[in-house]
């Protein structure tokens, strides 16, 4: 059994978009970070650690003939990590008892 506070494996290939067959849910559940290149890349809608690409928006408000915004694939080295969660503040108001 799993941890529900440890963090998961990340696939291969994973991409944002629900109806893409690479789509993984659960996975969402905790923060992904990317980088591509030695640099945290914010705007990642699909990566391949293997094969080395990220599909980035084109930028603008293109989009193709479905309405979904332009993708560019960019090549490159690809690392895939899930961030750690915030620390609570020590000095946070506590949260009133229900």
């Amino acid at each position: 059994m799993t941890d529900a506070a440890s963090p998961p494996t990340l696939p291969d290939r994973l991409s944002v978009d629900p109806r893409s067959p690479h789509h993984v849910a659960a996975i969402f559940d905790h923060d992904i970070g990317i980088r591509f290149n030695g640099k945290e890349r914010h705007d990642v809608e699909e990566y391949c650690i293997s094969e080395g690409w990220v599909r980035v928006p084109a930028g603008g408000k293109k989009v193709d003939r479905k309405g979904n915004p332009l993708m560019i694939k960019l090549k490159g080295t690809v690392e895939a990590f899930v961030k750690p969660a915030p620390a609570p503040t020590p000095d946070a108001p506590a949260a009133p008892a229900a």
